[in-house]
């Protein structure tokens, strides 16, 4: 009687360098267009009250319905999709998100407006923790964390982008222009998808009882809370960026927008540089970045007093708080490395749960008089929490390694 083997499944040397360039390059420009649909309100707030004849503060729930609809429904539609293959779900993702923002562009409505939002967000916490996982699988483990920070290159950009962009259509063309444009570059990004990433045999995830056991470890926990906790402390800064700088620094608020540009360049640049460093020493990297970042926050609640100092600290801000990205990645892949795919789902919600976090301790610190440069404290603290947090997962990870048997 013969037997059949069954055959392994493919590593990254089976895709050609060009191949995997270009498939996490389609992981990337899928990235930038989700949070460009979460970026590019903030710039239409003003058009959209106008046209909608709702208020600023009603228009501005655009925003926090998003940011809400991608906390909840992350691990909700990953456990919804778990048994699809990866390639699969993204295709599934990216096409829910090209629904969303079709209806998004065709709304005559607020409440219709809205519903286009919360359905495209409901892909954004789900792809962001699938598309890791398969940049991080076409290429060599020791080359993990620079794959994810290339595909995480797409949603700093956006970071940065959002703004800019769906002001100049809001502005130019009309505020639907700016949801149509993300249309079309939903719809590049899914079709390239579909042509250059590869369908791997061993896609399919293990079931929702193999991902869900992983989160009865610590380390998923503990991990979670330091990708909050991080996230929040660079946040805390980065939501009362603009008002620090037209009220404490006192540019103008023309300048801002070049100030955006130049804390985009850091940020990309940061981003990539954490992922090259945690491939190199991941521990050494981990606490590092965390360290530059809440640094950066020290120096800059001074730093922001005085405007040429500040434009260098607007660079080192973005820069080091985006360093932390590949690398908070990679850590909950690792502690959940059996059944990543819900973990990494999760960890973007912890990102989101930590904005949230931070953008209201900073609120409450400046309406409880404590000035515009308080939240900038409440991130070192924050930052100090992640530390800690971290310090603890690494001693317990390191008592586990030693009581293992050899």
């Amino acid at each position: 009687m013969s037997t059949q083997t069954t055959p392994a499944p493919p590593t990254q040397a089976a895709y050609p360098k060009r191949r995997r360039a270009l498939a996490i390059g389609a992981l990337a420009l899928g990235a930038f267009g989700i949070g460009l649909s979460e970026f590019v309100v903030v710039g239409l707030l003003g058009p959209i009250g106008a046209d909608l004849d709702v208020s600023i503060p009603t228009a501005g729930l655009l925003v926090t319905g998003y940011a809400a609809s991608i906390a909840i429904s992350a691990p909700l539609m990953t456990a919804a999709g778990i048994r699809l293959p990866r390639k699969t779900l993204l295709i599934v993702l990216m096409s829910l998100f090209l629904l969303g923002n079709v209806l998004a562009a065709v709304a005559q409505t607020y409440g219709v407006l809205m519903a286009g939002r919360v359905v495209a967000a409901l892909c954004h916490g789900a792809y962001m923790g699938v598309a890791p996982i398969m940049a991080a699988s076409l290429v060599a483990p020791e080359q993990r964390s620079r794959a994810i920070a290339l595909m995480m290159t797409g949603l700093t950009v956006s970071t940065v982008a959002g703004v800019p962009f769906g002001t100049a259509l809001g502005q130019g063309l009309g505020w639907q222009a700016a949801f149509w444009a993300i249309v079309v570059i939903g719809a590049v990004a899914l079709l390239a998808i579909v042509a250059f990433v590869p369908a791997r045999a061993n896609e399919p995830g293990g079931g929702l009882r193999g991902e869900l056991a992983v989160f009865r470890r610590p380390q998923v926990w503990l991990t979670l809370t330091t990708t909050m906790l991080g996230w929040g402390a660079a946040y805390a800064a980065i939501t009362f960026l603009e008002p620090m700088l037209t009220r404490v620094s006192g540019f103008d608020a023309s300048v801002v927008p070049w100030l955006l540009v130049l804390f985009g360049i850091g940020l990309t640049i940061g981003n990539l540089l954490g992922g090259r460093l945690a491939d190199r020493a991941f521990t050494p990297a981990m606490f590092g970045t965390m360290t530059a970042a809440i640094g950066a926050l020290i120096v800059f609640a001074f730093a922001v007093h005085h405007q040429v100092p500040a434009v260098i600290m607007v660079f080192v801000l973005g820069a080091a708080s985006f360093a932390m990205v590949p690398v908070f990645q990679t850590r909950i892949m690792d502690a959940a490395k059996e059944a990543p795919l819900l973990a990494s789902s999760t960890n973007a919600s912890a990102f989101n749960v930590g904005i949230a976090l931070s953008a209201w301790l900073g609120g409450v610190a400046i309406d409880g008089g404590h000035g515009l440069v308080a939240p900038v404290w409440i991130g070192v603290a924050l930052g100090a929490a992640a530390l800690a947090v971290a310090a603890v997962s690494t001693v317990i990870e390191r008592r586990s390694a030693h009581q293992r048997p050899r």
